[in-house]
């Protein structure tokens, strides 16, 4: 089975990236599944099982982040979309906290940002975009050519070494060669590692305290002169 991870921020047109995706992926004989993460709603899995008749399924992440969740039930998804009789696992994922990555090794990684958002956007969203294999950008066709090649520029700027395909996600032009790469990549393994090291993520906010100043608190705190980043790899 061969996995693909699809990040990005919300609205930039990941679920138009994966249907185009997945109806390429039909014609050319492959049965794939989808595993929908998000925060507290979602219906893309429905919508994508009633276009495709693939298996899907979506989880809430709750009281996790969904790239935290996404480590704790890739295990299980890979095990589900295997029984379906998938030969490809799509997941899309929200990404919202942006110090940390979805992505493992032995899977596809893809960040979708839209060029509408911003010049400055690539240089916001840190390992979500460092660590992918792939950067789409959508939303192409509203913005100039000065604007996209300034925003390709910043995407390069902080992430030298991905790849960069900008797509229109309504029409599904440019999705082609998103699509062979995928089928490319080597299949996933019975050991896979999350990408990238993770930041220190637990402090005592996440386990419940509500006092206000980092005086009130202990373990990983910030004050307002502190101006460390965590800004992947």
């Amino acid at each position: 089975m061969r996995l693909g991870i699809v990040a990005g921020p919300a609205t930039t047109g990941k679920t138009s990236v994966i249907r185009h995706i997945l109806a390429r992926l039909a014609r050319a004989g492959h049965k794939a599944a989808f595993l929908k993460i998000d925060v507290q709603y979602a219906e893309e899995d429905e919508q994508l099982a009633a276009e495709f008749g693939i298996p899907t399924r979506k989880i809430y992440s709750g009281e996790l982040c969904p790239d935290h969740c996404n480590v704790m039930v890739l295990g299980d998804a890979l095990a589900w979309a295997g029984k379906a009789g998938a030969d490809l696992l799509l997941v899309e994922t929200a990404g919202l906290c942006l110090r940390c990555s979805p992505y493992v090794d032995g899977g596809l990684g893809v960040v979708v940002l839209e060029a509408t958002s911003g010049m400055n956007l690539p240089l916001k969203v840190g390992p979500m975009l460092s660590l992918a294999d792939v950067a789409v950008v959508t939303k192409i066709d509203r913005v100039s050519q000065a604007e996209r090649e300034v925003f390709r520029a910043r995407i390069q700027d902080a992430a030298p070494n991905v790849a960069v395909r900008e797509v229109n996600a309504l029409h599904g032009i440019g999705i082609d060669p998103l699509v062979r790469r995928l089928l490319a990549w080597p299949e996933v393994s019975d050991k896979m590692l999350l990408r990238g090291n993770p930041p220190v993520g637990t402090c005592t906010i996440c386990v419940g305290k509500k006092e206000i100043g980092w005086q009130a608190h202990f373990g990983v705190v910030r004050s307002l002169e502190n101006q460390t980043f965590y800004r992947g790899e």
